[in-house]
């Protein structure tokens, strides 16, 4: 059984939400998740994909939006960041995935050096809700111009190297960011839901 909020959200990313619950760490994920992206990412699948990372986009804002004050300083359910600090990697992380991921379709990231992505990263602490929409705000101008560049490349294998992930298509990588942020609404919606 699953959480309203999710159930709500998979009627308009239907894809990212499969994929979602199809990646658990814990029990051979990764297969999961490489079977749910192979059946669910196709050349020239980037527009759809998009339209549902801005369904994600919407569902980001409308829970900082709904959050009192007080509980972006809560802990966030990373590592040991508050609700701002995770917030904001969320957008770094929209922002940098898919950007990585259609630079490699065109050959524009250097051959000797192939992205890598590093440990995450917390953003500031004291961030205040309206720095974090613009963070989100360029994190959704990213990802559509991440997407125009990926549209047709989605089965391209992509260099780019996640320490846990390893390597996916460049379709993948665009599909992964909304997996990535339905990590983070999941323990946004969970820390609303403790506070009520």
């Amino acid at each position: 059984m699953t959480a309203a909020w999710v159930d709500a959200l998979e009627a308009d990313a239907p894809d990212v939400v499969a994929c979602w619950r199809a990646f658990d760490w814990d029990v051979g994920g990764l297969k999961g998740l490489r079977r749910e992206l192979r059946a669910r990412v196709h050349e020239g699948d980037a527009p759809r994909i998009l339209a549902q990372q801005e369904a994600l986009g919407d569902a980001l804002e409308a829970v900082l939006r709904d959050l009192p004050e007080r509980l972006l300083r809560a802990p966030g359910g990373e590592e040991d960041w508050n609700v701002a600090q995770a917030f904001a990697h969320t957008t770094a992380a929209r922002r940098f995935l898919a950007t990585w991921a259609a630079l490699d379709t065109d050959g524009s990231w250097p051959e000797h050096r192939p992205p890598m992505v590093t440990p995450s990263v917390p953003g500031r602490p004291d961030a205040t809700r309206e720095e974090l929409l613009v963070l989100l705000d360029k994190s959704r101008r990213a990802l559509r111009e991440a997407a125009a560049r990926i549209e047709g490349h989605e089965r391209q294998r992509c260099r780019m190297d996640h320490p846990l992930i390893g390597h996916l298509h460049c379709g993948d990588w665009l599909m992964f960011v909304g997996i990535h942020d339905l990590m983070h609404l999941e323990q946004l919606h969970g820390l609303r839901e403790a506070d009520a």
